[in-house]
């Protein structure tokens, strides 16, 4: 059961240290240092490091040292082969490649806009907020945080606070390099997100124009959706999707534009997840 997403609908048990789901057995461990973790015993050839804890590459190299064969990081990460937002750059991957970041949710939403963007406008500068949903690196009543923002309830207001999210970019799209950067505003919903974009480009263009680029690019891209329906956030929770961009609020003044694009920041990104460990799958 989960407050957000529901029930899972399929059959879940536990039998000594084995968690079965749908019938396919999964071991448990319960190991505070990864070096020590049972990934040679079980033949492990990824692991999805998703405790927020070792996101250097030093750090998360203890699991290579403990038999895996590479690792994903469900994070931006120091140090990391490459940072892939699957659906945009994943092509950079190669089968020397171990340590990898999937970047962050909101670089995931962010990105596949941005590319678009580049390629048919040119960006020539942008910042960029997120509408962010309330995670669990805030508190529910006000209470120690080193950032004093995020110190501040969860529940009782908006509250702006950093994000490398457009920065990240850079990692991504390379062209985007020190052209991106902003912040977040995270508000009082447990789920689903927006991204606000305003981008200078090298062209002068109009809204309709700027929505027939993205509705054309999302026909062919496998994490880029497109809205034209008067929706809200609820209406996009446990949307599988990276980036959903919303064609109802695309503003144009001749090179200056603002775009948003929604995103389930927990599910959406759990998916690419699940991409991205496939694609490495598949090159070892």
């Amino acid at each position: 059961y989960d407050s957000v997403h529901g029930h899972f609908p399929e059959e879940v048990k536990v039998d000594g240290e084995s968690l079965w789901i749908k019938g396919d057995r999964i071991a448990v461990s319960a190991i505070r240092n990864p070096a020590e973790l049972p990934w040679k015993t079980h033949q492990v050839d990824v692991v999805l490091e998703c405790t927020g804890l070792f996101t250097e590459r030093d750090k998360a190299a203890a699991h290579l040292a403990a038999g895996a064969r590479k690792v994903l990081i469900s994070a931006p990460a120091k140090g990391a082969d490459a940072t892939v937002v699957y659906g945009v750059n994943e092509q950079v991957l190669t089968p020397d490649m171990q340590i990898i970041s999937n970047a962050s949710c909101t670089t995931n939403c962010l990105a596949p806009v941005a590319q678009v963007l580049q390629r048919e406008l040119g960006i020539e500068q942008g910042l960029m907020t997120t509408i962010h949903a309330y995670t669990n690196d805030q508190n529910l009543s006000d209470v120690y945080h080193s950032d004093l923002y995020r110190a501040r309830s969860a529940t009782q207001s908006m509250i702006p606070t950093k994000t490398g999210a457009a920065e990240a970019v850079g990692l991504v799209l390379p062209e985007l390099a020190g052209k991106l950067t902003g912040m977040a505003v995270r508000v009082p919903v447990i789920n689903v997100s927006l991204v606000d974009l305003t981008v200078q480009v090298k062209r002068e263009t109009t809204a309709e124009d700027v929505n027939a680029l993205l509705k054309a690019a999302s026909e062919r891209s496998p994490v880029l959706g497109y809205n034209a329906l008067p929706l809200v956030s609820c209406d996009f929770n446990h949307n599988p999707l990276s980036s959903i961009f919303d064609a109802n609020h695309t503003k144009v003044s001749g090179k200056l534009l603002k775009v948003m694009a929604w995103y389930d920041n927990e599910w959406g990104f759990s998916n690419r997840m699940l991409d991205n460990c496939l694609v490495l799958a598949r090159l070892h």
